[in-house]
């Protein structure tokens, strides 16, 4: 099948599964749960293989962490979709009710995108989360991931189209692509596929949006801040600041840059390194950062940088303001945390610093669609459109205007012979 046959089969299996009774789509996520677990030990064969094909090519570390789907990121990901089923069900839900006049009722209600093209990292959990909350949402979907975990995708993919479909999900529902032709063949299907979701650095997402009419829902580099206020407590600070660092390197919420105020700085310096040293984290300092701290001098670039590494890099700032702008500058939009005693100066951090996540004494690790009880994410939004932050069930949804009459006409109220009540109703839609 090629990737107009895949669109098509998959907008003609969107226009069901928008309908699709929510019960059914429960049951198949309960059976794509249960397969998972059943099939697990060819599902870590595959992925092995994957990682040893990855090593030999000399994969960078941080991505083969990423790529592995042991065992444990099977329990991640079937907690996950249980996570995932005990959510309300999210379609058809009534947004708004206006009596426009008696008799004359406008709901607003939620409903899916329709198909949505996923280009994502070499991740194979994201294949299940991406693919599951498209199926409670009500979406097709088309799948490219990573081709380091080409074995893994593939049987992950066949999986869950297997059980959902056995479970009376229409067939074609999720499409699963492999090469780099069929992403650029997607992009020019503006009449199949109604969003495409681009995980990855700038570059890619800019490329994407570049080359396509279709929307874009975009999720670039995640180049995330901790702030050490001058009214931190500095033994939290140093909590905070590692466990957005160290907890899991190779992600888009772990921090980058570690921003420090000058009247903390000779204090909780030293604290710092001595904690970040012992996991063996390198430190790539400004040159206010290296009056306290022997480290490696850090450079332009590294403000930019999203290292997915145990690597961080630490400016000094003299007050709340250049810290803010810095973050605005340099950061992309993200996630961002303050660790400060101030109540008014979370509140000024948490307003100025234009991110789709700000935390106040807080890892920037808990930015996450699962963590956030979204069930799992689609991706993190750095745009400014309908969904930003991680994006969930609501993300993948828009809303349908569906008005109910009894027969009226424009021509009476044109005429001035009916007057519009615009009344709010406390009712939802239903025609059943």
């Amino acid at each position: 099948m090629d990737i107009r046959q895949a669109a098509r089969a998959a907008k003609t299996a969107s226009i069901r599964l928008a309908a699709c009774d929510p019960q059914i789509k429960q049951t198949a996520l309960e059976a794509v749960a249960t397969a998972l677990d059943a099939e697990r030990e060819k599902i870590v064969s595959a992925n092995r293989q994957d990682l040893r094909i990855s090593a030999d090519n000399d994969l960078a570390p941080p991505l083969l962490k990423r790529l592995k789907f042991d065992d444990a990121k099977i329990d991640e990901v079937i907690a996950g979709i249980k996570s995932l089923i005990n959510l309300p069900e999210p379609v058809c839900v009534t947004q708004s009710a206006i009596e426009l006049d008696e008799g004359l009722e406008l709901y607003r209600v939620s409903s899916p995108i329709g198909v949505i093209g996923v280009v994502f990292e070499s991740r194979p959990d994201a294949l299940v989360q991406i693919s599951t909350l498209c199926l409670k949402s009500g979406n097709a979907v088309l799948l490219k991931g990573g081709s380091e975990a080409a074995n893994t995708n593939r049987i992950l993919a066949d999986v869950i189209q297997k059980a959902s479909e056995k479970a009376a999900i229409p067939a074609g529902w999720l499409q699963l692509l492999e090469t780099r032709e069929d992403v650029g063949a997607m992009l020019r299907l503006d009449e199949l596929i109604d969003l495409i979701i681009p995980r990855g650095s700038n570059d890619f997402v800019r490329y994407i949006m570049e080359n396509s009419s279709i929307p874009v829902l975009g999720h670039a580099d995640g180049i995330c801040h901790v702030y050490v206020d001058r009214d931190a407590d500095l033994d939290m600070a140093i909590r905070i600041a590692v466990d957005s660092k160290c907890q899991y390197v190779a992600v888009c919420n772990a921090a980058e840059t570690l921003l420090v105020h000058e009247h903390v700085a000779a204090e909780f310096l030293p604290a710092l390194q001595e904690a970040l040293s012992a996991r063996e984290v390198e430190i790539r300092g400004c040159g206010k950062t290296r009056e306290f701290i022997d480290v490696t001098s850090a450079s332009e670039k590294d403000w930019q940088t999203e290292y997915l590494d145990l690597i961080v890099s630490v400016k000094v700032v003299d007050s709340l303001s250049a810290a803010v702008e810095h973050i605005n500058t340099y950061g992309s939009g993200h996630t961002d945390a303050i660790v400060t005693t101030n109540r008014r100066s979370a509140a000024i951090f948490m307003n100025l610093v234009d991110s789709g996540n700000v935390f106040w004494n807080a890892s920037t690790r808990f930015s996450d669609g699962f963590r956030y009880g979204l069930g799992a994410e689609v991706g993190i939004s750095t745009n400014k459109i309908h969904a930003r932050g991680p994006v969930g069930l609501e993300g993948l949804l828009i809303y349908k205007w569906k008005l109910l009459g009894k027969g009226q006409t424009v021509s009476l109220y044109a005429d001035g012979s009916r007057q519009f009540t615009h009344k709010i109703l406390k009712k939802d839609f239903n025609l059943i």
